[in-house]
């Protein structure tokens, strides 16, 4: 059984906790170190790790605070690099070099994003579970079998955005970094449906737009489109 908790998704920080009832893992670290602690009840020690995915603020922000604690946080060279935070609960980690945080075995793969050297992670325990982690890219390369549980950023809708920058509520120059930089509702669907969804349990869609999104909209296209629970981050 796996447990997620969503503590923040959005451009104002993200994180979120889950565990397979054995090895309790952070997904990013980009909010206020303590909403993280209020999330775990306190009981950051419990943390096996935390996984971040780049350095953008809204991803890491809590860094310190969380090495502070006594958490090793995995990244990238190119993140760790970027962020420039030299301690050794940093732990560098190489896409597609598979490393192993308590129950989790954790396979790292590249992103699209316009950092240093973005990751996302798939993380598989020995009950069967998969969970794939994605966010900030626009596009996913690879393919992946026996998911059990995805959460991938939906950040935006071209139609919607596409209509707020013929109104002039969102810059135009806006238009050219989101689409080399996060993942659309178009664009998602299409890496949803190349992908083996036979197992998967939830999805969880993250990191909406607060302009260029509809949540019950997203929602209802995913949920339509795979036949799985879906829900908004």
């Amino acid at each position: 059984m796996i447990d997620i908790q969503v503590v923040g998704s959005s451009s104002k920080g993200n994180a979120y906790l889950i565990t397979d009832g054995r090895t309790p893992i952070l997904l990013e670290c980009g909010v206020k170190f303590k909403d993280i602690q209020r999330a775990i009840g306190f009981k950051t020690s419990d943390l096996a790790g935390c996984l971040i995915t780049h350095e953008h603020n809204d991803h890491c922000a809590a860094l310190k605070d969380v090495t502070k604690a006594g958490i090793d946080c995995y990244m990238s060279p190119g993140t760790a690099e970027a962020i420039n935070h030299n301690h050794h609960r940093v732990k560098t980690v190489k896409s597609k070099q598979a490393f192993t945080v308590g129950t989790w075995t954790i396979l790292p793969f590249d992103v699209q994003h316009d950092v240093s050297e973005p990751l996302g992670f798939l993380l598989a325990n020995q009950d069967g579970n998969k969970l794939l982690f994605a966010t900030d890219t626009y596009y996913i390369k690879y393919k992946f079998k026996g998911l059990t549980h995805v959460l991938v950023e939906c950040n935006y809708s071209l139609d919607i955005l596409n209509d707020n920058i013929a109104t002039e509520r969102v810059p135009k120059l806006m238009k050219k970094r989101l689409l080399r930089s996060h993942f659309s509702l178009e664009n998602v669907k299409g890496f949803l449906k190349a992908n083996d969804l036979s197992k998967v349990q939830t999805i969880y869609l993250l990191h909406l737009s607060d302009n260029n999104s509809d949540e019950q909209r997203f929602k209802e296209e995913v949920q339509a489109l795979t036949g799985k629970p879906v829900y908004v981050a």
